[in-house]
């Protein structure tokens, strides 16, 4: 999901958390406001953290002049201005929007995704990036992902004041805290059913924007799930590109197990590679799995698409 940056805010607050819990001169309330300035100011500087890991750097008009009348046309259509146009040093195809009030908005392309996939589809991928900041997407789950922080991080503190306290005293307000954290995750559940109903808006607003949009999104979609499968990544590019899967167009983790389906095709035509997603059932570990997950299961994501 485009720009919420859900992993940040997740580790770095909870070890915001266990230090100002430790500063026992603060109450719970200006812990609180800090902790929701620290996400802010995180959310403001994020466009510069992804650009240092994975050295991403704006592509000139001159680089790619195509490219640029693309984003341009499809930025009008959108109704949006046009974003800077990245280029993400990633052998893996994909594509991701961010930005912050800081950084504007910004599209990025990995260098796989220009290498494996051709124009149309890339075309469409791009199309599916300006409909998270035609939504404000990066806004919205940026937003919404400040609230399960908050309430984790009030449970914990709870957690953390019960010693020192009465044994009645204490046990209420680790009661207390248990709720809040396990509230703070109930609401995570519901922030990534947000997240794959917002790629869900995203791949429709390309289809609108893009001729042929449908057939031209399935076709690359289908092609970066086969890609990434075939890709082996070492151990820390990994961490790192799991670190913001929620930013891609297709969660990197998912790519092994939805490129199954196509497995038998080899080097198959793009409609039958598409085909051959659609042509897999849905298990019930799938729709778990899914459950856990940024973006939405890859056959019901085509089968969407199928019906515009």
């Amino acid at each position: 999901m485009a720009g919420t940056l859900a992993a940040i805010i997740g580790l770095s607050t909870l070890i915001f958390t266990v230090v100002l819990s430790l500063v026992g001169s603060l109450n719970l309330v200006t812990l609180g406001i800090l902790v929701v300035a620290f996400n802010l100011f995180q959310w403001l500087i994020s466009p510069y953290i992804i650009d240092a890991l994975y050295s991403v750097r704006e592509i000139s008009i001159h680089e790619n002049p195509r490219l640029h009348e693309t984003i341009e046309s499809l930025s009008k259509q959108s109704g949006i201005s046009k974003p800077r146009l990245m280029l993400a040093q990633i052998p893996m195809p994909n594509a991701f929007a961010y930005g912050s009030p800081l950084a504007g908005s910004r599209v990025a392309v990995t260098s796989g995704l220009l290498e494996k996939l051709e124009y149309e589809e890339v075309e469409a991928v791009v199309g599916h990036e300006l409909g998270h900041l035609k939504h404000r997407d990066v806004q919205i789950m940026m937003f919404v992902s400040i609230l399960p922080a908050v309430l984790y991080y009030i449970g914990f503190y709870l957690m953390m004041s019960m010693y020192g306290r009465r044994r009645d005293e204490g046990s209420g307000a680790a009661l207390v805290g248990i709720f809040f954290m396990v509230f703070s995750w109930i609401l995570n559940m519901f922030i990534l059913y947000l997240s794959r109903l917002r790629e869900y808006y995203a791949d429709r607003h390309s289809v609108s924007i893009v001729s042929d949009g449908s057939r031209k999104l399935s076709e690359g979609l289908a092609k970066i799930v086969q890609s990434t499968s075939k890709m082996r990544k070492a151990s820390k590019q990994n961490q790192q590109l799991n670190a913001f899967k929620a930013l891609f167009i297709a969660d990197p983790d998912r790519a092994e197990a939805d490129s199954l389906a196509m497995s038998h095709l080899g080097a198959s035509a793009d409609r039958r590679l598409v085909q051959g997603i659609l042509s897999r059932e849905i298990t019930t570990l799938d729709r778990i799995v899914e459950a856990f997950s940024t973006h939405p299961n890859t056959v019901k994501r085509l089968r969407a698409l199928q019906s515009l």
